[in-house]
């Protein structure tokens, strides 16, 4: 029977005594303070109480994990990692039941995995084009595709669909019950809201990212996107018109 995958602790640190339940309340109070009156307290609060947090968060993700970037020191990864943290902060919905916590944990692991597997595969690809002679048929046509921008209609219109697959996204997570189900539609989600950086090159490929970003194995991983398919149909009248399952 194969053993569970072992997670590396620093030695003579407690879990998780970082991000406690004042650190919680200060992302609340910092959530709530709205307009400019209060934007030097905001402030206040995000350097004293909450970046610290996020900072340890970070570094122990990528300690624990040993996630690598053959483009960025681990202390790049993990400035930029907070940096991403930082951005998603409206998005946590306490009334949801979800531990702050929990939420930006699984925040910061998938955003570590998605830019770290992207670092890896650019490096993979990287060619000369000081030596057109020495690349391959494969490689002329990928430095060609990089080269092509498209005409602003086409751009304006990519980034419509985009928002509005990301609401179709959200609204099927409210008809989802099943933790494994919610799972994977959030990684498909973090996967979606990704997609310029990512080169997604098959179904495979994307089928993988999902797993590792949810967490989930093969059997319970298919099971939960069975389900959202079904939702799929019944909420978009034209399948077709996304083709997202």
């Amino acid at each position: 029977m194969k053993g569970k995958r072992k997670i590396r602790r620093r030695p003579g640190v407690k879990r998780n005594m970082y991000f406690t339940k004042d650190t919680q309340a200060s992302i609340e109070k910092y959530k709530n303070l709205q307009g400019e009156e209060h934007a030097s307290e905001r402030v206040e609060i995000y350097q004293k109480e909450i970046l610290p947090a996020f900072d340890k968060l970070a570094e122990n993700l990528i300690f624990v994990y040993g996630f690598k970037s053959p483009y960025a020191s681990s202390d790049e990864l993990k400035n930029d990692c907070v940096s991403f943290l930082f951005e998603t902060i409206h998005k946590w919905d306490p009334a949801r039941g979800t531990k702050a916590f929990s939420y930006f944990n699984v925040v910061g692991k998938n955003w570590l995995i998605i830019n770290t597997r992207k670092h890896l595969k650019r490096r993979n690809r990287h060619v000369s084009i000081d030596d057109p002679f020495g690349m391959s048929n494969t490689q002329k046509e990928q430095f060609e595709a990089y080269d092509y921008v498209p005409p602003p209609d086409e751009q304006m219109a990519k980034r419509q669909q985009k928002v509005e697959i990301l609401k179709l996204l959200e609204d099927m997570k409210v008809k989802l019950t099943n933790e494994n189900e919610i799972r994977c539609l959030c990684a498909v989600e973090t996967l979606f809201a990704s997609i310029e950086e990512l080169e997604l090159l098959n179904k495979r490929a994307v089928l993988v990212y999902i797993r590792e970003i949810s967490g989930l194995d093969k059997k319970h991983m298919s099971k939960a996107m069975s389900v959202i398919r079904r939702h799929y149909r019944a909420m978009v009248t034209d399948p077709e018109k996304y083709d997202l399952f």
